[in-house]
């Protein structure tokens, strides 16, 4: 038997905009954190729970983490508003296993829900979380590090603002987009003079630098050294190595 979809909303409005999104599944509503604690310590049956986090009495997250400590499996899609940033980031901290901002797209919700009660694995189910965009972002920066990307091309290719995406980027990964893009740009270059033995301008050119001179600066600040040092140093370092290795087998 398929699970039940529990919302749990002040708004009687957004309810039942909640309800006709979901047209097709069994929906059980009520209108508060305490009535939704109350009947989830009923009701077993729940498959998914649609959480607004600003309501009256008890906060939405003082809900989730009551929902969250007696259920830790219960799969918990919280509900916020576009200027609830805070409170999206304070959610998923919490636990929360995924979010909607408001105005709520119908068809992404509708996939997850499907998706929860389908019985998928949860974190295949979270295509829209925010754990899953960040591995999106950190796919996507790799594979274009050698353009001049912006973290609003990012944006627009995992469907979040700038401003969010750049706030809950450093939340989860403790460094700004521009410095994770900086370092995995720097990452590359360091392959592309050692191992593939590229000249300075060749590896500027390669990773969409105008110039060599901008191109040091942006590796001596990350790495300390200029390119042409860090191929020296790098390269010292295998030779000894390797005399070592040769030392030890006479």
């Amino acid at each position: 038997m398929r699970s039940k979809v529990l919302i749990v909303d002040d708004d009687e409005v957004l309810r039942s905009e909640l309800r006709d999104f979901l047209e097709g599944e069994e929906v059980v509503e009520v209108a508060s954190g305490e009535g939704a604690l109350n009947l989830l310590r009923r009701v077993n049956d729940i498959g998914v729970v649609i959480l607004d986090v600003q309501m009256d009495g008890i906060s939405g997250l003082d809900v989730l983490n009551a929902i969250k400590k007696d259920n830790p499996k219960l799969v918990v899609i919280i509900v916020t508003g576009n200027s609830s940033e805070n409170v999206a980031i304070e959610a998923l901290k919490s636990h929360a296993d995924d979010y909607i901002e408001k105005p709520i797209d119908a068809k992404k919700l509708k996939d997850i829900v499907g998706r929860v009660l389908d019985g998928e694995i949860k974190d295949e189910i979270n295509s829209y979380g925010v754990k899953s965009k960040i591995q999106r972002v950190k796919n996507f920066v790799e594979k274009n590090c050698y353009k001049k990307i912006r973290l609003n091309d990012v944006a627009d290719a995992v469907a979040l603002s700038p401003k969010y995406l750049s706030r809950v980027f450093k939340q989860q990964m403790g460094i700004d987009f521009s410095d994770y893009r900086l370092k995995i740009q720097m990452d590359k270059a360091k392959t592309f003079l050692v191992k593939l033995d590229f000249n300075v301008n060749q590896v500027a050119e390669k990773l969409g630098y105008e110039n060599s001179e901008s191109f040091s600066r942006q590796f001596k600040k990350i790495v300390h050294f200029t390119p042409t040092e860090y191929r020296n140093r790098t390269q010292k370092k295998t030779q000894k190595k390797s005399q070592k290795k040769t030392q030890n087998k006479k």
